[in-house]
């Protein structure tokens, strides 16, 4: 091969080369560097968000307590903490790491990111509670300000994630939580849940399980170090009390005392009976709650149990005129007062 063309194939090889090394945006090397500082963002992100945290409930945060939680070794986490002292994000005091106005404004930005979307997930999709935090994680560090005030506005600017967590708002207040853990409340008081811890999520999956969520009535029955023996909106529920720790509870507003939420679930009734709708369980999210309600499932609506399919799941109900099919998982979440057969 002549000499001439060689060169010419070896000069065409270098330019393609480079240019799939060096290509703006797409090339190897700056899709690497992008790669590396969106790593190193969030590295930061998360641990201003695990130093808040701390500060928050009266724990001082570490190199060992940030290694812990995001996953690298202590060499690793004094590296970062070192790049985010220089930054302004933080101060390194002796035996103390504390935030900067700059580090405390950005830490909050990420809680109300990922609480908003938490908020999102439950209302608008089918996705399960215990996909919501990891999904959430994912999404929080590649939301703006603004995408967070856009994701606010259309929620209709909620103050609590689905866990009861307080949201904060765009300027950055936080409300307090006046609660308890379930496990040092008063025995036979009347309580409502107001906050359910979803880490780790192995106790969580735990609390989901048993169909747990805040807003829901209470009364603890009996305590001990063996268990947790408690009353939910009509239903006995008992846990060791490593698990019950992850409900927090306060009391049960006055005027809800003597004035019960709902005296059954739609999926009590037998074919012939019929109540009337008091409310679609909180339990109850996205596009699941948002067919109950397409369908007529508002308060004050008179369902009547029509009639069961041979194997007992899903029952037709008759709801404004209509006979529509319900399986049991759904008429659950129906919170109904019910009628006397005659009178139906």
């Amino acid at each position: 091969m002549p000499a001439p063309l060689i060169a010419l194939l070896v000069t065409a090889l270098l330019i393609i080369l480079a240019f799939l090394l060096f290509r703006p945006e797409r090339g190897i090397i700056p899709r690497y560097r992008n790669t590396r500082y969106l790593s190193s963002r969030v590295y930061s992100e998360d641990a201003l968000k695990h130093i808040y945290h701390c500060q928050l409930s009266g724990d001082r945060p570490s190199i060992e307590s940030i290694a812990g939680a995001l996953h690298i070794t202590t060499d690793e986490a004094a590296g970062l903490l070192s790049q985010m002292e220089n930054r302004g994000l933080l101060q390194l005091q002796e035996n103390a790491i504390c935030l900067t106005s700059t580090g405390r404004e950005m830490a909050l930005h990420i809680i109300r990111a990922h609480r908003l979307w938490e908020r999102h997930l439950a209302d608008e999709t089918g996705y399960s509670e215990l996909e919501w935090h990891d999904r959430a994680e994912r999404h929080e560090h590649a939301l703006s300000p603004e995408e967070v005030d856009a994701l606010s506005a259309h929620l209709g600017h909620p103050s609590y994630d689905p866990h009861g967590d307080p949201i904060p708002t765009v300027d950055g207040e936080l409300i307090s939580l006046d609660a308890a853990p379930l496990t040092s409340a008063d025995l036979h008081t009347p309580l409502h849940i107001v906050h359910i811890e979803d880490e780790p999520q192995s106790l969580y999956a735990q609390l989901v399980a048993e169909g747990l969520h805040p807003g829901m009535q209470v009364r603890l029955i009996e305590r001990s170090p063996e268990r947790i023996l408690f009353w939910a909106n009509g239903d006995e529920h008992v846990l060791a009390p490593i698990v019950a720790a992850n409900i927090s509870v306060s009391p049960l507003p006055e005027e809800y005392r003597t004035k019960p939420i709902y005296k059954g679930r739609l999926a009590d009734l037998k074919p012939g009976e019929s109540g009337e709708v008091q409310s679609i369980s909180p339990a109850c999210r996205g596009l699941e709650r948002r067919r109950l309600m397409d369908l007529g499932v508002l308060p004050g609506t008179v369902i009547k149990s029509e009639i069961n399919s041979p194997s007992g799941d899903p029952t037709a109900y008759r709801i404004r005129g209509a006979v529509i099919a319900l399986r049991e998982e759904q008429s659950n979440h129906i919170h109904i007062t019910r009628f006397n057969q005659e009178t139906a």
